[in-house]
């Protein structure tokens, strides 16, 4: 397990009171009405980003008012609700043990993001770099967590691959399936009506070739990092390619 699925665990671990409520329902607004804007408008039936942005809202709690307003800012001119156009921007670097990483964000003055986050990433030691420089060695690819719920690794594994997935990680609690970035859908809905249950689905991205940090210290200052990424305001989310075997996780976990 690396990268994105290794911060993700790492995440759900932690719990989600590292981060402020009002701050988590920032983000999802923000993810909401980019999904309107770049994935088809503001029906969901017909808008599988922005049906996926709804998901990740209401698993939070985050009220239907909140997911109205996001919808109906991406809809009409940002003008009439007193804010700025809002755009997503990617942004690339290379981390502590040069590993990769990629930030997704959504903004409304590019130039306070790109300073915010190539001041996080430089002062972790990194390397902001321009476009292109890393993204090659990532593809997009749907990412579904499965709660094992009492069922084995291997009854959930049989049951994705028959269902079209292309890759299956075990976790402590959960299963991650990984399906291509067009099927993520089908297959989502297929895992539910098999009696799985799907605790999350997203379009992630995951590296081809990883880095294996196998010194503590190096471990600590990269989960670091994605941590004071996710942690601004303008972040949606943040990819690595780093491999970090499970008993150094276990070693520094308490540290971090």
């Amino acid at each position: 397990m690396s990268g994105h699925s290794k911060w993700s665990s790492i995440k759900r671990q932690k719990g989600a009171a590292d981060i402020k409520r009002g701050q988590v329902f920032t983000k999802l607004g923000n993810a909401v009405t980019i999904a309107v804007r770049e994935g088809g408008g503001g029906d969901p039936s017909s808008n599988f980003k922005l049906r996926l942005a709804i998901e990740q809202a209401k698993a939070v709690n985050m009220p239907k008012e909140n997911i109205q307003r996001a919808i109906d800012r991406g809809l009409g001119p940002s003008a009439s609700s007193g804010l700025g156009q809002l755009e997503s921007v990617v942004y690339e670097g290379y981390g502590p043990g040069k590993v990769a990483i990629i930030v997704e964000a959504t903004t409304d003055n590019k130039n306070r993001t790109t300073a915010e986050i190539k001041g996080v990433i430089e002062h972790a030691g990194g390397t902001f770099v321009s476009p292109g420089a890393v993204s090659w060695i990532f593809a997009e690819e749907g990412v579904i967590t499965v709660a094992k719920d009492g069922k084995s690794f291997d009854e959930i594994f049989a049951s994705a691959v028959d269902l079209g997935a292309e890759d299956v990680e075990e976790m402590q609690d959960d299963v991650i399936v990984y399906t291509k970035a067009g099927e993520l859908e089908a297959v989502k809905k297929a895992l539910t009506d098999k009696g799985l249950t799907v605790a999350s689905a997203e379009i992630a991205k995951k590296a081809s070739t990883t880095v294996k940090i196998t010194d503590p210290e190096t471990a600590k200052k990269i989960l670091n990092l994605m941590e004071k990424l996710e942690a601004l305001d303008d972040v949606q989310k943040v990819f690595s390619n780093f491999d970090i075997p499970d008993n150094i996780l276990a070693e520094i976990q308490g540290s971090l």
